[in-house]
């Protein structure tokens, strides 16, 4: 997958959820507090974040590990989303890294959240820092040896820059990227599909919201196929203004997902106990794994078992390699305005479209 260097994240419900890198205990312990409830979410010009590492050359045998502090700079207590923080270790795309100038892919998982909730965020009072040190390792592309750059930002989806640490360079040894190894006997399901750590209850689910996801993925290429191509609502609202070129794509991105969930031996993971709705490793196809969010949403309509299915397999990389630039409706209905090109990398705007909910022609 070519990584473009995005961290437009957490952009739920067209609010931006400010994301950012690193907690110990003190905010966590104030979950739930009155001033937790009541502090804005950062804004520009808030939180200081500096990185820095032990050493300027690693060789194949050591971590690489980044410490980052951040600290509110301003004079009243902030919220942050600690979703893409290192608060509870890396969990999703938090660094641009670049190795001697080219981008360097992101091997984590890659997740469709819900709406973040209170216990969702944390607080960082006024002159409060927060250090953190975490490992690269197994998150991102390390296995050449040459001159990496590191750094992090935070951009809207509108490409204003929230905040922006500082870069540190150094030299590594490349190493073999190592990957969790999926856990859990297969079971073997209707169409291509097998379940792996799910209950009886969970894998009937798991099948009809399987073959709800193909008919979303056949119906949606039959659109991209049999409608003149052109500014559509339905195209328009989640991908942006037409083109030719964003059209086929769209149309590429639909062909391969379609193929995937017909031809593909599929495997759904019910191992998560995560908050969000699921998640999957790009390169490592076709597993997906489904955590407590999944079990609530309807099997289709808007945020769906079926439409988080199209979500996730979109992620792969031997399918249409997404990213996910915003979550939730208002957030890609925005984006789609804003960059296109970024909806159309946009995971849950290809769900969104496949989902079709509302209704658009």
């Amino acid at each position: 997958m070519s990584k473009t260097p995005r961290h437009l994240r957490w952009l739920v419900g067209g609010i931006v959820g400010l994301s950012l890198l690193s907690a110990c205990g003190t905010p966590e312990e104030q979950l739930g507090n009155a001033s937790e409830v009541t502090a804005p979410e950062a804004v520009a010009g808030e939180i200081a974040v500096s990185l820095s590492t032990g050493s300027s050359a690693l060789s194949a045998r050591d971590d690489v590990q980044v410490t980052v502090t951040l600290t509110n700079v301003s004079s009243h207590a902030v919220r942050l989303l600690k979703w893409n923080t290192p608060v509870d270790g890396i969990d999703d795309d938090l660094f641009t890294v670049t190795r001697d100038g080219a981008a360097v892919e992101y091997i984590g998982r890659h997740y469709k959240r819900a709406a973040p909730q209170a216990e969702d965020f944390l607080t960082l009072a006024p002159s409060e820092s927060l250090t953190r040190t975490v490992s690269l390792a197994g998150f991102y592309d390390l296995s050449e040896t040459g001159n990496y750059t590191l750094s992090y930002s935070e951009e809207t989806h509108q490409g204003v820059s929230q905040f922006r640490s500082n870069s540190v360079s150094l030299r590594i040894e490349g190493r073999p990227n190592l990957l969790p190894e999926p856990q859990g006997e297969r079971e073997v399901s209707a169409f291509a599909l097998s379940t792996a750590n799910c209950s009886s209850t969970q894998a009937s689910s798991i099948n009809t919201a399987f073959n709800s996801a193909k008919t979303y993925s056949t119906n949606s290429l039959s659109y991209l196929t049999n409608t003149t191509p052109g500014n559509t609502s339905r195209y328009k609202t989640w991908f942006g203004n037409y083109t030719s070129s964003g059209w086929n794509t769209a149309k590429s991105h639909f062909t391969a997902i379609k193929s995937a969930f017909d031809t593909k031996s599929v495997v759904v993971d019910c191992s998560c106990t995560s908050s969000a709705y699921a998640y999957v490793y790009p390169s490592q196809p076709y597993r997906i794994y489904v955590c407590r969010a999944f079990w609530n949403a309807p099997n289709t309509g808007t945020d769906s078992k079926a439409g988080t299915l199209v979500h996730e397999m979109s992620h792969f990389n031997v399918v249409a390699s997404t990213n996910d630039n915003a979550y939730g409706q208002s957030a890609c209905k925005s984006l789609a305005i804003s960059s296109p090109s970024k909806a159309l990398d946009n995971a849950d705007s290809h769900e969104y479209f496949a989902e079709n909910t509302p209704s658009l022609p």
